[in-house]
Formats: structure tokens, sequence, C-alpha cells
């Protein structure tokens, strides 16, 4: 009892390709689907958004640095300031300056938000584009 192929010269062999039309058939469909809903995706909201030019970075310039301890002392780069009264004057000289440097805070974990916030405050009132705080890195 066994199975008997024939291998006749009158029939036709055993066909040993792959028939890939299927697969191209599939093909086609699919990236008909993402034709037809690829426009759907890019829907947005419509806003208009601010224009604003582009200033190169400068890497030579320095950055200014106000460091707020947890009593609450200001520091002007490493030079303590008496009281932060005298905060806006400074500050009133790096908003002239072309193109403006960053202003950036370092703030003690310890400090309480209103010290932190006459900083900011001072620098909103003079003219300060860029601000920003300084942190660390969590720990791993």
């Amino acid at each position: 009892m066994g199975i008997r192929y024939d291998t006749g010269e009158g029939e036709d062999g055993l066909i040993a390709t792959i028939n890939t039309t299927p697969l191209v058939d599939v093909m086609l469909v699919l990236l008909i689907i993402f034709l037809i809903t690829i426009p759907v995706v890019n829907s947005s909201i419509a806003v208009n958004l601010p224009v604003e030019t582009n200033q190169q970075k400068d890497p030579n310039r320095e950055n200014v640095i106000i460091t707020v301890d947890a009593q609450g002392s200001i520091y002007w780069f490493e030079t303590k300031l008496p009281d932060a009264s005298g905060l806006p004057e400074l500050l009133g000289k790096i908003a002239g300056m072309q193109p403006q440097p960053e202003l950036h805070i370092r703030g003690d974990a310890r400090a309480d938000y209103a010290s932190i916030g006459k900083v900011v405050e001072a620098a909103q009132q003079a003219g300060i584009a860029r601000i920003g705080f300084l942190t660390e890195p969590p720990s791993r």
C-alpha cells in the first residue's frame, strides 16, 4: 500500500516555485488602506503659531548664574549680594546686552519659594527673555 506518483511524459510535473500572486494582492490592499488613512491621521487643529527668529548660540558667551541658598541669600555668580534690592540693577544691565545671555537660577532644595520667586520676578521686570533652573540629575 503506497502512493504512486505518475511521472509520465504526457502530464505536467510538480511545480517547485512559490506563487507570489496572493502576496502581491495583500500588499496592494494594505498600500491602498494606508494611503486612505494617512490624511485622516495627519489632520490637526489649526492654530496660528508665533513667529520667532532663531538666534545663533554663541559658545563663548557666558550664562548668568544666580544662586539662592537654603537661608534665602542671593549670589551673583560667586558673589553674595547684601540684599535683593541690588538684583534688578544687575539684571537690567544684562537685559540690555545683545544677544541677551541666559539666566540660570540655582535654587537650594530647602530654600523658600518666596526667595526664588523674588529672583524670577526681578528677571521678568528687567526683561530677561530666557530663564532656566539648574537641577541635579536623579540618582540611579
